[in-house]
């Protein structure tokens, strides 16, 4: 189950608090029984004539107008004392009352334009990460993003998990930059990736395809700015080749994934390459792939180093290895433990891209939660 899945909702818009739709009518009715306590020299009721345009930005137009000609009649019957207002004072509070309708159609019409464009920004980043599913093939799958962004739901991290004629591959990264100025990146190893799985025999083929894809990038933008931007990439590629209990792995500069195995926590020893966009294409060789038997029971966590470069109050780096035979046993699932103790940890949550993705084969255990 991804992340951003359970953030997305709240892109469409969410209704207003209840406590902003009643408290004008809250304040209506303090006023008039603050009035009517009130000696009679006194006259508190004026107060009303300020709560239509209040009214606005809790109601729309036809409730403000509603709103507006309650308080009218409570200002303009004399029987009610709550206060004596003349013919002029009426129009004004009139007009006033006319201004919160204008104002609550203006809200309700930019409230429904934001709505419109939230959801198209929603549907495009998530055309670009999509969902991942519980199960890939064999592999189980479990997954976490958080964009550092306020409001977006893709920055700089990126993952996914793809089945092709070669096994399962999954791939976990980390743009250079975060934000929405990195998606761009992100969506381009993306497509190259889903494409080098199902034609790419090799994982290291697969990781020179990602780096072509970002030199190429970047001598578009050599041509097409003064100052082109440096484009790379840290990245983590694993394959399950069909019908083996093991996993390759090519680390592109990315931190090692720690291997669940037990009540033990390792980090698995994977020779680190060259970050894609540096050269892997050309002169450089990529890196063999490692090879790990994995065993009944095993789970793999890969994670970005939004995780692991997070600091406390006093500066301390999150210590994931060391937490992360504690947060397993959650019922939740590993990854949303990961995800609430780093969000303690740090006092609110690491001002980095986040990505967590939990990997299993099989008949090792489903992800608690997941």
């Amino acid at each position: 189950m991804r992340g951003q899945s359970e953030q997305s909702g709240w892109l469409r818009g969410k209704p207003p608090p209840v406590w902003t739709r009643i408290a004008p009518a809250v304040a209506l009715v303090v006023l008039v029984l603050a009035q009517a306590l009130t000696p009679g020299d006194v006259e508190l009721g004026y107060f009303l004539a300020a709560l239509p345009p209040v009214a606005a930005f809790a109601y729309g137009p036809a409730g403000t107008a509603c709103f507006a000609a309650v308080v009218l009649v409570l200002l303009g019957a004399p029987s009610l004392g709550v206060a004596q207002a003349r013919g002029s004072d009426l129009a004004t509070v009139a007009a006033v009352g006319l201004l919160g309708v204008v104002i609550a159609w203006v809200r309700r019409r930019r409230d429904a334009q934001l709505v419109t464009v939230r959801t198209v920004a929603e549907a495009a980043q998530l055309a670009v990460l999509p969902p991942l599913p519980e199960r890939v093939g064999p592999v189980r799958c479990s997954a976490l993003y958080r964009a550092a962004q306020r409001g977006t739901l893709v920055g700089g991290d990126l993952y996914d998990v793809r089945a092709g004629p070669y096994g399962v591959r999954a791939l976990i990264g980390d743009v250079q930059g975060h934000g929405l100025a990195a998606v761009g990146t992100v969506g381009a190893l993306l497509g190259a990736f889903r494409e080098a799985v199902l034609d790419d025999a090799e994982p290291t083929a697969v990781a020179a395809r990602l780096d072509r894809r970002l030199l190429a990038d970047t001598a578009h933008a050599m041509g097409a700015s003064a100052e082109p931007p440096e484009l790379f990439a840290t990245a983590m590629l694993l394959e399950f080749p069909p019908g083996l209990d093991l996993v390759r792995i090519v680390s592109c500069g990315h931190p090692p994934p720690l291997l669940l195995r037990g009540s033990a926590v390792r980090e698995v020893a994977v020779e680190p390459g060259p970050p894609l966009g540096l050269g892997l294409a050309g002169p450089v060789v990529p890196v063999a792939a490692v090879e790990l038997r994995v065993l009944p029971g095993d789970r793999l966590l890969l994670y970005t180093d939004g995780v692991t470069e997070a600091r406390d109050r006093t500066g301390h780096f999150y210590p994931l290895a060391v937490r992360v035979p504690v947060l397993a046993r959650d019922p939740a699932g590993l990854v949303r433990a990961v995800w609430r103790d780093l969000a303690a940890f740090t006092g609110g949550g690491p001002r980095d891209d986040v990505a967590l993705l939990l990997l299993s084969l099989d008949g090792s255990g489903p992800e608690p939660g997941s």
